[in-house]
């Protein structure tokens, strides 16, 4: 059954009286309450409201019959009576709309009902496509703006030039001409990207400042929040907001309060609609907890993804809003118009526009000086990038000239209504036609010719033009060049640059791609130098000799390096290069194809590792496959069969996973399909890069790139990628954990501290337990590789020939003595309580013997007896603690976020730390309508802040209560408990 099936089905069951939501069909139905909306809206369903609407008028005309004079309280309680789940206002506003009702006391006239319809709205009129490519997307947006009771907050995505600030300020128009907003309602628009270096700067402009909440803030300021009360906020670039920024906003939007810039005590209220525009992906750009705030996403397409015919009417717009400008009729030939309608370009509609404000400034220099009483614009007016698009219209022939009928004339006056917020970074200057009249008037003073006139100033227009295009360029290549910095360094870009000039000048213009490549290749060959570790190139006689001119070229751009590094590179690393020089500027001379790159992970990760790391190296080779939660890992292991036998060009894959099951994939799809397969564990975006950069240089294989990703990734915990007879060496210890392999890393930080000699004597990796028989087959590959010491962890994984050190002995010392005993190394006790006290000082506060597991309690007070008596009876405290504890359950809510609650007493009465738990059975009622599920009993002293801090994040975390209770265990309880501590410390 297909979800429109599904929708139609449930709507149609529904309870009448009170029909699903649209944030309830969307729980049901697995989706985005945005999504239901919009399908909602193509099948042309009432919302929820509208379908309940002619019963409930039915409901309240009946009780109204009966008596005329009825009060909105009573009558609401009536209606109630009848089955309906309504509000005293919706029964206010409802009756309004009743025919000839009587006005009964307390019962207000009528409100000027607000206006729903778009038939007379013209707010997105003035949109070319509202009806055609972007109607779904008017749709969502007259949705947002309509939704009760102040619109939905707005998230507008898309690339750089598409329309979004536009589409804005649309909304806004909008909301004044329905009433959903006064006239006078604000409409503040803020670029998070002007003051992105500065994030203080921007807090301070976005929700102000007060006197002194930093240097230079000598008066109280003004935010753009408190100017927009009452209105719209549209907030551009919103991916530039720090994550301060996007937190402040998110509380913002929750509550409606915020607090300026230096505030600690009183909140600011402010009622404002959010709308906020990005080009870039949202999930690794903003904060998840912001992201969910935002219930409405509009995603706009590119030019090149609309139309021909939008855009056809999106140039003829253009030059009327031109004409408008100039105040002159254009003229646009044929050919012009084929080529603008043809050719690639990036920056959609704003690079569009000010291609042809480009040629309108060509061709007002030409109608100066003719005195016609048109301007003329054809193709040799266009920028030489959109002449380009020539080339292109043979493949669009006929649609082109069903459109196109001759040449285009246009005059003042004609252009569309659309509002524009503010000058496009694309757009030129207004007084760009002005600068044109008034030097050719100078130099026509000067009694210079109509050609010498036009050759001067056309060349001082070239300069512009090209600056302007150059501004564009640099707005697109900033990003790339800002993410490589962000992985490699600025150092090594200034470096690959330099390269790149070397090799300019003796092959001429190289692929970009080049840059990124070399720029990643060198970040690693340095690391490894630095290191002191080899660097061999197993084709360094074959690069010798048959590419000879690469790789002589390739040892200046070396040299380039060695000069400004001091570092001195073998020949094998000149070797490197020219394979890159010879794949870059000779793709066509390898045949013999490339080892495929495949990234699996649960969740959604693998597609955006793949995405950056192949943007980064501008390569479209590596291929992202997601295993979502609830998803059967044979159904991913098909279509990851079906991806290898696709991505496979003869030289096997590579498999780049993140753990569990998807560990396991490699030999299977190997014995099933006969494609060689390396599996790596641990997946991370950088490994993804140094696969691909690997990958697509010629004469490598799939083992050589297997091993080399290796030897960087086995010391850092990551599973061996194949199976080998077991080796003499350093012995391995392991570290597992129950929640995953976040709190395992943490384990092996730790050893890492308490046993600082621990590198001399083993290894140490970490893993961790999504299920028995996974955990297994992991370990058992690495007893297969090496020599397996120990494991550490908060779960026993039952191998009788392997030490087991449980975490809370880790913690309290007697672990690290039966450790490094294992390993050979001398005690140093003196230092180990030492050690173990600054790493995790409370790691002994939870006992075994102060917990309790599914009693049968009946009450709050039967808990807090149980607990207060078992802390007394062991000591902890004395007997005034548990009266203490009644006291502070009278004085304020001690139940916090997943049903936890925490009752705690004075520190006067505590004799030593600790925190009592008790896991419950059936949850019980804490505070009126609320329940717990797990009480944890605080008996602390003074000097416990961190140790609050700590707990307060684990009782956040969305896992605990589930992890918890699913343990029976009062030692496996008291592991996780620290694993929890060990991971938000």
């Amino acid at each position: 059954m297909t979800v429109k099936e599904r929708l139609l089905e449930i709507i149609k069951n529904e309870d009448k009286k009170n029909p699903y939501t649209d944030e309830q069909l969307a729980a049901m139905l697995g989706m985005r309450r945005d999504e239901i909306t919009i399908l909602r809206g193509k099948l042309q369903i009432p919302d929820s409201r509208e379908r309940r609407k002619p019963y409930l008028l039915k409901a309240i005309e009946e009780e109204i019959a009966k008596n005329p004079g009825i009060s909105d309280r009573k009558l609401t309680k009536l209606v109630q009576k009848k089955g309906f789940n309504v509000s005293r206002f919706i029964i206010s506003q409802l009756r309004k709309e009743l025919p000839g009702k009587t006005k009964v006391e307390g019962h207000d006239a009528p409100d000027k009902k607000l206006k729903t319809g778009s038939e007379n709205s013209t707010a997105f009129c003035g949109i070319i496509g509202a009806e055609g490519s972007l109607k779904t997307q008017i749709q969502q947006a007259k949705a947002a703006v309509l939704y009760p009771p102040h619109g939905l907050h707005t998230l507008i995505l898309g690339p750089t030039g598409v329309g979004k600030s536009i589409l804005a300020e649309a909304m806004y128009h909008y909301a004044v001409e329905i009433g959903r907003l006064p006239k006078n309602a604000p409409f503040v628009v803020f670029n998070c990207a002007d003051y992105a270096e500065n994030p203080q700067l921007l807090l301070s402009q976005l929700f102000g400042h007060i006197k002194g909440a930093y240097t230079g803030a000598d008066s109280a300021k003004e935010g753009l929040v408190e100017k927009a009360n009452g209105g719209i906020l549209f907030l551009d670039e919103v991916h530039r907001l720090p994550p301060e920024g996007q937190e402040i906003l998110y509380h913002l939007i929750d509550k409606g309060k915020f607090r300026r810039l230096g505030e600690t005590e009183n909140y600011r209220t402010a009622n404002v609609m959010i709308i906020a525009a990005t080009t870039e992906d949202i999930e690794s750009s903003l904060l998840l907890t912001f992201r969910r705030r935002i219930p409405m996403i509009i995603e706009l397409p590119p030019l090149s993804a609309r139309p021909i015919s939008e855009r056809y009417e999106i140039i003829k717009d253009f030059f009327r809003k031109e004409a408008d400008r100039i105040g002159a009729k254009i003229k646009v030939k044929q050919e012009a118009l084929r080529a603008l309608l043809m050719y690639d370009c990036p920056g959609n509609l704003g690079q569009l526009r000010s291609d042809i404000q480009v040629a309108c400034a060509r061709g007002f220099l030409s109608y100066i000086g003719n005195q016609k009483d048109f301007i003329e614009v054809d193709l040799i007016d266009l920028p030489v990038h959109a002449r380009r698009g020539m080339l292109k219209v043979q493949n669009r022939i006929p649609e082109i000239e069903t459109l196109l009928q001759g040449d285009l004339m246009v005059n003042p006056g004609e252009s569309s209504i659309i509002h524009l917020l503010k000058e496009d970074i694309y757009i030129f200057p207004e007084e760009i036609y002005r600068y044109i009249e008034e030097k050719y008037q100078e130099l026509q003073s000067q009694g210079l010719s109509q050609e010498v006139i036009n050759r001067v100033i056309g060349g001082e227009l070239e300069i512009k033009f090209q600056q302007l295009v150059r501004q564009f360029e640099t707005e697109h290549k900033s990003l790339e060049k800002k993410d490589l910095e962000g992985i490699v360094g600025s150092h090594i870009v200034e470096l690959a640059e330099r390269m790149i000039k070397v090799a300019e000048r003796k092959l001429g213009k190289v692929d970009n791609h080049l840059f990124y490549c070399l720029a990643i290749h060198l970040s690693a060959t340095l690391d490894r130098i630095r290191q002191g570790k080899p660097i061999i190139n197993p084709q360094l006689e074959k690069v010798k000799r048959e590419y000879k001119l690469e790789y002589k070229v390739a040892k200046e751009m070396v040299e380039v390096v060695e000069d400004l590094t001091g570092w001195k590179m073998p020949e094998d690393e000149i070797a490197f290069v020219a394979m890159y020089l010879r794949t870059m500027t000779q793709p066509g001379d390898f045949k013999g194809g490339r080892v495929g790159v495949i990234v699996l992970t649960h969740g959604h990760v693998a597609k955006g590792m793949a995405e950056v790391a192949n943007r980064l190296l501008g390569v479209n080779h590596a291929i992202g496959i997601e295993m979502s939660l609830d998803e059967e890992p044979e159904a991913v292991l098909q279509k990851t069969i079906e991806v290898v036998k696709e991505v496979n060009e003869g030289k096997g894959v590579l498999l780049l996973v993140d753990m569990g099951s998807l560990l396991t994939f490699g030999e299977i799809i190997t014995q099933k399909t006969g494609i060689p397969t390396v599996t790596i564990g641990r997946v991370d975006t950088v490994m993804v890069l140094e696969a691909i950069r690997r990958a697509i240089l010629p004469d490598t294989n799939l083992e050589d790139i297997a091993k080399n990703i290796e030897k960087h990734v086995i010391g850092i915990g990551r599973i061996p990628y194949e199976k080998r007879p077991k080796v003499e060496g350093k012995p391995v210890i392991l570290t597992v954990c129950i929640t995953g392999e976040g709190a395992a890393v943490k384990i092996k930080e730790l050893i890492e501290k308490l046993i600082p000699d621990i590198y001399d004597r083993a290894d140490i990796i970490s893993l961790g337990a999504m299920t028995g028989e996974d955990l297994k087959i992991q370990i058992k590959r690495i007893k297969e590789a090496k020599k397996l010491a120990a494991i550490v962890g908060t779960i026993d994984p039952k191998f009788e020939d392997i030490l087991f050190i449980p975490l809370y002995e880790l913690l309290s010392g007697r672990g690290v003595i039966r450790l490094r005993s294992a390993l050979g190394l001398k005690d140093e006790l003196d230092l180990l309580n030492e050690e173990v006290s600054k790493v995790l000082p409370q790691a002994g506060i939870l006992g075994e013997n102060i917990l309790i597991i599914n009693d049968e309690f009946k009450s709050k007070d039967e808990v807090l007896d149980a607990l207060g008596n078992l802390l007394i009876k062991e000591k902890y405290v004395n007997e005034r603690f548990l009266l203490d504890v009644y006291k502070r359950e009278v004085i304020g809510l001690t139940l916090f976020k997943n049903k936890v609650a925490i009752p705690h007493g004075t520190p006067q009465n505590v004799i030593k730390p600790a925190l009592a738990m008790a896991i419950l059975k059936h949850p019980i009622e804490w505070v009126p309508e609320k329940e717990a599920e797990i009480v944890l009993m605080l008996a602390l002293k003074e000097d416990s802040a961190d140790f609050l801090r700590s707990l307060y994040k684990i009782v956040e975390h969305p896992t605990f209560v589930a992890n918890i209770k699913s343990l029976g265990d009062p030692a496996m309880i008291k592991e996780m408990f620290l694993e929890y501590m060990l991971n938000v410390n």
